[in-house]
């Protein structure tokens, strides 16, 4: 049992919990203006998504409740209260709010566990949308984020309830859809097929890509593009893709391009050419290949920061692309011309990326572990050797016989 002094420590620390908010929630910011976009300093023009979940997702250890799911955090594995989860949402002002689901991560939901992750999805909507934007709310506390509803990764029939619901009661307060696997975007109701669909598939490839946006996806996550940076890889593919006079060199017979350029290979060391010769972005504007060849061999973090400035450049250019081509009417030759002209998959890597922390680590890692180990010893550690073995190390008044028994050139 506590004592009197342990008690009071307690409440002082509860105290302090209320009077030093999150420094996100205490930003200053003007009626108009968004928390989360002032605090982060992103641009207007950058549109600011909000969930509950990271993509891909982490399987956490906890249990979702009725009112709760369970996440992973900065300090481990907690759950995350519906109604705190709709205070941030009212507090920060994103653009685009994803709505609580409850999701079996790791293996397939048994018959009872879906009829449950169909009942505290659907409270969670009803409640989000009610205190979002319901009729008791006052005009000035009504939130302006875009609202997306989830739609789970079950059968129609089995969450027909709550899929009539989103058509008529809750449909006056959704902007858009989350689906969480392709097989769900032919299962939305014809009365929601007007709203925007965030896919969160994790798609492995471009050609992944291509088959969700033809299947009807709007948004889509994308996690290859950061897995490509960290394995030191430069995209470089292109939507509609090159001719088959471009695409091959004169004289070589026509191959499937690779969707990008590892630049762990030693043939990049003395390439002074960009990444992308036609590539504008700023990476292959100012840096040539043989310099970010250099920093992943020095395991410098720039390295991976410029890939990824050009990788996303890359997909900027991919989903340009694909927006033209469905105005042309094309999009579908032009995906049937993509698949033959692309290899399948993306080439092995050769390097190996930055070390894993946070939330890059698996979640059975135990705490402290860290995955690939650093490049360089810690400089205390070195001097300790140093000292140990100061007797072995060569010294200015060492001779030339010294020095080649310490593995210095021969004497000539």
């Amino acid at each position: 049992m506590p004592t009197g002094a342990q008690i009071s420590v307690i409440e002082k620390r509860d105290q302090l919990k209320n009077v030093l908010p999150i420094p996100l929630y205490a930003a200053p910011i003007a009626p108009h203006e968004s928390a989360l976009r002032k605090f982060i300093c992103a641009p207007d023009d950058h549109l600011l998504i909000f969930g509950p979940r990271r993509e891909p997702p982490i399987a956490c250890p906890p249990t979702n409740t009725p009112s709760s799911i369970a996440v992973l955090t900065s300090v481990g594995f907690r759950q995350l209260e519906a109604t705190e989860y709709v205070e941030a949402i009212q507090k920060i002002s994103p653009d685009v709010v994803v709505g609580f689901a409850d999701l079996v991560l790791g293996k397939p939901p048994g018959y009872k566990r879906r009829a449950k992750m169909v009942d505290r999805t659907h409270a969670f909507t009803t409640h989000a949308t009610e205190n979002l934007y319901g009729p008791d709310i006052s005009e000035h506390s009504r939130s302006n984020a875009a609202y997306f509803a989830p739609i789970l990764p079950l059968e129609n029939t089995e969450q027909q309830i709550y899929l009539e619901d989103l058509e008529t009661d809750i449909r006056p307060f959704l902007s858009g859809l989350a689906l969480y696997e392709s097989a769900s975007l032919s299962i939305v109701p014809e009365a929601l097929g007007d709203l925007p669909r965030l896919l969160f598939s994790g798609p492995a490839t471009p050609h992944d890509l291509l088959r969700e946006i033809s299947l009807g996806a709007d948004l889509l996550t994308i996690p290859f593009i950061s897995v490509a940076s960290d394995s030191g890889m430069a995209l470089n593919f292109v939507f509609p893709p090159p001719t088959a006079t471009e695409a091959s060199e004169p004289g070589r017979p026509s191959k499937p391009l690779s969707f990008a350029d590892d630049l762990w290979t030693p043939s990049n060391a003395t390439d002074t050419n960009p990444l992308d010769i036609n590539c504008t972005c700023y990476a292959c504007k100012t840096h040539h290949r043989a310099y970010i060849n250099h920093l992943l061999n020095a395991k410098e973090m720039l390295a991976w920061t410029l890939l990824q400035i050009h990788n996303h450049h890359v997909m900027d250019n991919f989903f340009s692309g694909v927006r033209q081509s469905i105005e042309r009417g094309t999009f579908d030759e032009d995906v049937r011309i993509f698949q033959e002209t692309y290899a399948p998959e993306f080439p092995e890597p050769t390097g190996q990326g930055p070390r894993l922390r946070g939330y890059k680590m698996p979640a059975a890692a135990g705490p402290g572990q860290q995955r690939r180990a650093p490049a360089y010893g810690r400089l205390d550690l070195t001097a300790e050797k140093f000292a140990e073995s100061q007797s072995d190390v060569a010294t200015p008044d060492t001779g030339a016989e010294g020095l080649e028994e310490h593995g210095f050139a021969e004497k000539v």
